[in-house]
């Protein structure tokens, strides 16, 4: 990857996925770039319900995504370059495919119960790190039950936020929120292979997040990640 495409895209991931690009900087150099174009597509499947109207305009913006996973050609900062790795075989359209799935379920009514929301919780965070891991030489379940916990803490997070645009990822069957906090634990009794440790990471915030209300990122969450990253325990 050009070394001015792979700047780009850390400064475009440092905006859009804060958490993922602190981690992402203890990533091997020569493959830095490649994990930020993964997280950069994550962030416009994620924006797909954020920016619509209606859930018929995020199934709309999810099948656009689909189409370029598939592999039609289309002209975008994201899409151009996603296209040339999936055609070079950096990224297998299967997995990406799948990611799009999961992230349908954000434009249905509801999640219907705690079953679904575990689901949607691997299929999303926790594909995207097994993902990762994959670049990084590592297919681990490991690594995606970790992403899956991070995944979990992310939308207990943005609990509130959500609410204020009149949304819940939440289980519609009221499931409590302290068992969901202890499947996200149970999923944090893991260590990943070192060789994936970065695509691992997210879990750190996710320890640091679970069970607690929302606050913003501090010096200590940076700081539990680099000790991570120089243990080689998440």
């Amino acid at each position: 990857m050009p070394q001015s495409s792979e700047h780009l895209y850390l400064a475009r991931l440092q905006c859009a996925d804060p958490d993922r690009y602190f981690c992402n900087l203890f990533a091997p150099p020569e493959v830095r770039g490649t994990l930020a174009l993964l997280y950069l597509f994550n962030n416009e499947l994620a924006r797909a319900r954020e920016v619509a109207s209606e859930p018929l305009l995020a199934r709309i913006r999810l099948q656009w995504w689909r189409e370029v996973v598939e592999g039609e050609a289309k002209k975008h900062e994201i899409a151009t370059p996603l296209s040339a790795a999936l055609d070079s075989g950096v990224f297998a359209r299967a997995d990406l495919l799948g990611v799009i799935e999961a992230r349908e379920m954000e434009a249905e009514a509801e999640i219907p119960d705690a079953a679904a929301f575990f689901a949607y919780a691997r299929g999303t965070s926790g594909r995207l790190a097994r993902i990762a891991g994959k670049i990084l030489g590592a297919d681990s379940v490991v690594i995606e039950d970790l992403g899956t916990a991070y995944g979990i803490s992310g939308i207990l997070r943005a609990v509130s936020f959500l609410a204020a645009q009149d949304r819940s990822l939440l289980p519609a069957d009221a499931t409590p929120l302290e068992n969901l906090v202890a499947q996200a634990r149970a999923l944090l009794q893991v260590q990943p292979p070192r060789v994936g440790l970065a695509a691992a990471l997210p879990a750190v915030f996710a320890r640091r997040d679970l069970g607690k209300k929302f606050a913003p990122r501090t010096l200590g969450d940076k700081f539990a990640v680099l000790r991570a990253a120089l243990t080689g325990r998440v």
